[in-house]
């Protein structure tokens, strides 16, 4: 079943991190900004990203699921390599953010 293969996948939400932890991450030094306007996107992470939304609203759907993790403005989010979701963005989104890399080089 397609679902098992998310099973295990969380997507995990810090709501309202203090600017502590913000400056100790160093977000507004990542290299990367993204942002989308309301609208459904199907999504599949092949690297754990770390993102920190500036302004939005996100219902996250994990495959196979219907439950959903909803995010927005403010929060912190991590969602884990491997997932495949669908992001149903309400208010249009703009954030911060980065991918981890396993290894420095993953070039072949």
């Amino acid at each position: 079943m397609a679902a098992d293969s998310n099973s295990n996948l969380r997507i995990i939400v810090e709501r309202n991190p203090p600017q502590s932890r913000l400056a100790e991450l160093n977000i507004t030094c990542w290299p990367k900004r993204w942002g989308c306007s309301p609208g459904k996107y199907q999504l599949k992470f092949d690297a754990e990203e770390t993102c920190y939304l500036l302004k939005g609203k996100v219902k996250a759907y994990p495959k196979g699921s219907s439950e959903f993790v909803e995010f927005g403005a403010g929060d912190l989010v991590i969602i884990p390599k491997g997932l495949s979701c669908t992001w149903d963005v309400s208010l249009a989104v703009d954030k911060y953010y980065k991918f981890e890399s396993s290894s420095s080089s993953s070039f072949s």
